[in-house]
């Protein structure tokens, strides 16, 4: 079970317009991850503004970084998300969670491509 400081870290760090909408981009884009700098084209960031909200991110615990080669590859940290909405969500319809059919984030691990920009 996660402890109420990482669940109050991560909810913090989502709650800011810019690293919730990254963080939701990186969930659509899945395990295969996106280089950093995609990300900062999509959303129009530029780099120091986009590393600060990165790593807000990462020391949140909510995504991962991998290195290939010369880019630095972000990923949402499906374990990390699913483990806030069990705590969220662990003592609903008193105790019987099953009722609830809460959803949980699964990894799509087929996608060759992250989606496009949206217009």
């Amino acid at each position: 079970m996660m402890k109420k400081s990482a669940v109050l870290a991560a909810l913090s760090a989502l709650a800011q317009e810019t690293r919730l909408d990254i963080f939701r981009y990186l969930v659509e884009v899945g395990s295969v991850g996106v280089p950093a700098g995609q990300i900062g084209e999509r959303f129009g960031l530029p780099l120091p503004t986009l590393s600060f909200h990165l790593k807000t991110l990462q020391h949140a615990g909510l995504i991962q970084r991998v290195r290939q080669s010369r880019s630095l590859i972000y990923s949402a940290d499906f374990g990390a998300i699913n483990a806030v909405l069990g705590y969220l969500t662990e003592n609903c319809c008193a105790g019987h969670p099953e009722i609830c059919a809460i959803p949980t984030c699964e990894e799509e691990v087929t996608r060759s491509d992250p989606p496009e920009k949206q217009s």
